[in-house]
């Protein structure tokens, strides 16, 4: 709908309402910061400048990056304002979609919430930005919870593509589709996963991070030499293959033996494979080999999907540097 294109909203003009006003703004939005409390015309107008340096500022990076002519940095800023807390029954009733990033207090964020839904436009989307409090926990403060859910961005927001989109269990499958069908016209790559704590992303990386900081600790290698390894052997392959892709790939039988050997080696059931590994190989589903694994490779053209994958490899060698011409014999 029109108002979408045109009329976006964030609650809070701290960091993530920054980076996602940046994202909306470069893809020909207006934007509104909206501050989250009341000021003083002295502490609003520090707060304005603040924000508005730190988005321009951004954009002339990206700029200087090669993503847009220099020269358009203002006009893409002269889209973005920030508004003060007594606006907000304006700024909110014209909003297609408003993005809550407020700090992580539930009780703020509660009453943030309660206030912004009673002020919207009755089709407008809500959407927490919240990192760890699950929807549901904040749903039942909103006005219409059918149109209230969680977005969350990984910093930088105008970089990074993926938006965790997690619905409540009062969610309406239309405000989904919606609000996916806007984060991809803007360029973002959303996707669903259900309210559970660390989302996806999170307990992921959590656990990478933390086994990293173990091993920096342990004496297994240096800081240094475990985030090249990281660089240019784990994060190389998984920015092509995903993660269940690359364990499809390998074989899911190698997961399991190598599971079995780690958790026996280092002492620690936190290498322990969990039990759909062990269902997935009694079934048969290895992965590439079997045709099934987590991905179901039956009727795809094996060969052509493998060169594909080591082509974008390759693209990734070059992006780095690193694919070297053969060296010829004299």
């Amino acid at each position: 709908m029109a108002s979408d294109r045109t009329h976006i909203a964030c609650l809070g003009a701290g960091r993530m309402g920054r980076g996602i006003a940046v994202q909306f703004a470069y893809a020909g939005h207006e934007v509104v910061l909206l501050d989250a409390k009341p000021r003083d015309p002295a502490a609003f107008a520090r707060l304005e400048a603040e924000a508005l340096t730190e988005i321009g500022d951004a954009l002339r990076t990206l700029a200087e990056l090669g993503l847009f002519d220099p020269a358009r940095a203002d006009t893409i800023l002269a889209r973005v304002r920030v508004a003060p807390d007594e606006q907000a029954p304006e700024v909110l009733s014209r909003a297609g979609l408003v993005f809550e990033g407020v700090p992580e207090i539930l009780d703020f964020k509660r009453d943030i919430l309660a206030r912004a839904s009673g002020l919207m436009a009755p089709d407008a989307i809500l959407a927490s930005t919240t990192s760890t409090i699950l929807v549901d926990d904040l749903s039942p403060s909103v006005a219409d919870p059918a149109r209230f859910l969680n977005a969350h961005w990984l910093n930088p927001a105008y970089i990074i593509p993926l938006v965790e989109v997690s619905p409540g269990r009062d969610t309406a499958p239309e405000t989904v589709a919606r609000l996916h069908a806007i984060l991809e016209s803007v360029g973002k790559v959303p996707v669903n996963c259900a309210a559970t704590p660390g989302f996806i992303v999170p307990r992921l990386q959590t656990l990478a991070m933390n086994e990293a900081a173990r091993m920096v600790e342990e004496g297994v290698a240096s800081a240094e030499e475990i985030d090249k390894a990281v660089k240019y052997g784990f994060g190389f392959r998984f920015g092509v293959l995903g993660v269940l892709e690359f364990i499809d790939w390998g074989g899911g039988d190698i997961l399991y033996h190598a599971s079995r050997y780690l958790t026996g080696a280092l002492g620690h059931e936190r290498y322990r494979a969990p039990e759909v590994i062990e269902r997935n190989m009694e079934q048969g589903r290895i992965g590439l080999r079997t045709g099934q694994g987590f991905m179901d490779y039956s009727g795809l053209d094996l060969e052509s999907y493998r060169r594909q994958r080591l082509g974008a490899l390759v693209e990734r060698l070059r992006a780095e540097g690193l694919a070297k011409p053969p060296v010829l014999p004299d």
